[in-house]
């Protein structure tokens, strides 16, 4: 509290104003710790309910019961998603259609004689020579044959295998394989190590068997596709690439076409990357990104390779993802790939490279935690430089109840302070509303101001332009008036990102009233019109999405202007939002523009409010507004061709896109290779 003794220079009522409001700001902190306090508590023990009932035998017993009995809950929700029992038949059909395409990327995406001859027999300008690095530890005999032989298997042939074997001696058939193969095909290089140096110190023993000019990284129980190698040098050749991956996946029963999961991944997307360790496999990498420093670090054994990906593609000039399956990784009861559980180190060494990166990067004093949707999927908490301004800008016309929720939250549950709030008044026509406004207007956060065309057409864009001028934050926050807060530290959730220097707009997680996704990030070329559209579009709230895309914060293309935070200073460098696009796509255009600038969209799930989409201004379904929507989707489709062209990089090529769920992409003829080039 300041001394109005001692403030000689300081006006008393300034003085009290001062304290009132100081005083003020204590009370909600004060209400706020108390609201945390009541739900911790309150976790607590339905924690400790929770955890009677799942002790209890009847609960294990009734397991069978109760699986069934979610599974026809299941059924019903779908039934509800799908408004009919005629879209669920659909959906099953279209899982059952699914399950027949998977096929297509195992053995059948393989290369037959006159391909393989064809691509054997390919001259690259340089035919560069990849060494795979494969660090042996007790290897089943079976995983070691088919490891070996999926790379003897490679059309292209300028490889060589190095595999350091740091076995113990109660398995000395690792050493009698090998031997046995690096006797008929002088490109396998066997090296017995004296001592197990775990998987850190044996790859890098690899490593020092090395002579190519590029090099890779393989479990010693998973198998290459037999195109792989042929694929990167290509890409090498294509685009001189020095850092490649590809996308993979995990199988059982000892047969790759027993596939559990299909990783198809993004491009490079650094957000992502600092999530969780989604490149993984099949990394290939130019010599040259190692010179100088050590392949693995044996300080992160357990997460060696994250540490690796993070420092080799820091210093790549031409980082490239191929969007096909190449890589099969063996789930079995010792691999990660079964159960993270087997390597519980790796979560702490995963954290400590996570760290170590973020720290290079010129970050200090965040957090890294684990997510709901795995432990080793994390969430990073930048701190908040200062407490900069964030001007929220809020268009309205009329819709009492829907603005009057909407600020009511923003006041009752935002925890940063150092905001205004800008109603741009947009030809209401109600008394109550103005009776509204009046009342807010006593609030020193809010203001309203009139746009100036009256009775024009409703243009989005240039309303919320309008009231960007009149801002006086730093920050920008463009929110719909058809929202709701839910998450306390939203504002702060999204600061931490918009106050990066690579990062342009930051959008959050919305629901419907039903707790459905309606925003969780926009893909390109999603939908009908090939234009944009949410991806993860009514999943329920509890779903983990995508790989657990709907748990972290990661890169995308565009992010919704219902709720948009970027800089003023960036908002004006990219035009503001184009008023040629009044009510649809504005948004998107303008994440575009950013990207033009080579800054970063970032989805965060961590910021979440409710937004109850279209009760402003209804669906865009029929008449008029379906003919200008039309009309603003080609003119999009035209101006952004070549970005639409090259789909979104943060989104498989392998994805339908007629569909937000990350759907397999179906093929025409189901005999169809995947891999035809």
């Amino acid at each position: 509290m300041l001394d109005s003794n001692t403030a000689s220079s300081t006006n008393k009522a300034d003085v009290e104003a001062l304290n009132s409001a100081y005083a003020e700001e204590l009370r909600k902190c004060a209400e706020l710790a108390e609201q945390v306090a009541e739900l911790t508590a309150l976790s607590e023990d339905l924690a400790f309910k929770l955890d009677r009932i799942k002790n209890n035998p009847f609960w294990r017993i009734s397991a069978p019961f109760r699986k069934a009995l979610h599974f026809v809950f299941r059924q019903i929700k779908r039934v509800k998603n799908t408004g009919s029992l005629r879209g669920l038949i659909a959906k099953i059909r279209y899982i059952m259609h699914e399950k027949k395409v998977m096929k297509n990327y195992g053995t059948l995406s393989f290369p037959n004689k006159e391909e393989a001859e064809e691509q054997s027999g390919k001259i690259f300008p340089c035919m560069t020579k990849i060494s795979i690095l494969v660090p042996l530890y007790n290897t089943p005999t079976r995983y070691l044959r088919e490891m070996i032989d999926s790379v003897k298997a490679q059309t292209y042939q300028n490889w060589e295998l190095c595999l350091a074997d740091g076995s113990e001696k109660t398995h000395p058939e690792v050493e009698k394989i090998c031997r046995e193969y690096q006797k008929t095909d002088q490109r396998i290089i066997y090296k017995k190590l004296d001592k197990n140096e775990g998987i850190a110190g044996n790859t890098n023993q690899c490593l020092s068997l090395a002579t190519g000019d590029y090099i890779g990284l393989f479990d010693h129980d998973d198998i290459l596709h037999p195109a792989a190698l042929f694929e990167y040098v290509k890409v090498i050749n294509d685009q001189k690439a020095d850092y490649i991956y590809c996308d993979e996946a995990t199988f059982k029963n000892n047969h790759i076409d027993k596939m559990i999961t299909l990783h198809f991944k993004p491009d490079f997307a650094i957000d992502n990357l600092r999530a969780n360790n989604y490149i993984c496999h099949f990394s290939v990498f130019a010599r040259k990104l190692i010179n100088g420093t050590e392949l693995f670090r044996t300080k992160f054994d357990g997460s060696q390779d994250h540490d690796m990906i993070f420092r080799l593609t820091a210093k790549a000039e031409k980082i490239v993802h191929i969007p096909k399956l190449l890589y099969y990784w063996r789930s079995h009861r010792q691999s990660t790939a079964k159960d993270l559980s087997v390597k519980p180190h790796a979560v702490t060494a995963a954290k400590g490279a996570i760290a170590d990166h973020l720290r290079a990067s010129g970050f200090e004093d965040f957090r890294i935690t684990s997510t709901r949707a795995f432990e080793i999927i994390f969430k990073i908490t930048y701190p908040i430089i200062g407490t900069p301004k964030i001007s929220i800008i809020i268009a309205n016309k009329d819709h009492l109840s829907d603005l009057k929720r909407s600020i009511d939250s923003i006041i009752t549950k935002s925890t940063y302070n150092n905001y205004e709030i800008i109603i741009v008044e947009n030809n209401s026509e109600t008394a109550e509303i103005f009776t509204y406004y009046q009342e807010i207007g006593k609030n020193q956060k809010i203001r309203v101001v009139t746009y100036p065309e009256k009775n024009a057409a409703f243009n989005y864009s240039a309303i919320n332009n309008y009231g960007v001028s009149q801002a006086t934050g730093e920050y920008i926050l463009l929110l719909n008036n058809d929202t709701e807060v839910i998450r306390i530290n939203w504002l702060e959730e999204m600061l931490m990102y918009a106050q990066r220097e690579d990062v342009g707009a930051v959008g959050a997680k919305l629901y419907y009233a039903d707790k459905t996704i309606q925003h969780a990030g926009v893909v390109l070329g999603l939908g009908a019109h090939r234009t944009a559209g949410h991806s993860h579009y009514k999943q329920h709230r509890e779903n983990l999405g995508y790989m657990g895309r709907l748990c972290y914060a990661q890169n995308v293309s565009a992010v919704t202007g219902a709720c948009l935070m970027v800089k003023k200073s960036l908002f004006h460098a990219a035009g503001g939002l184009d008023e040629n696009f009044a009510v649809s796509l504005n948004d998107v255009d303008f994440c575009l523009k950013l990207r033009e600038k080579n800054y970063l969209c970032v989805f965060t799930p961590f910021a979440e409010l409710y937004h109850y989409e279209s009760i402003s201004r209804g669906l865009d379904s029929s008449g008029e507004k379906a003919a200008r929507y039309d009309a603003e989707s080609a003119r999009f489709r035209e101006k952004w061709a070549e970005t639409l062209s090259a789909g979104d990089p943060y989104y498989n090529k392998n994805f339908s896109l007629d569909r937000s769920d990350f759907a397999l992409r179906l093929r025409e003829k189901e005999e169809d290779k995947i891999y035809a080039n």
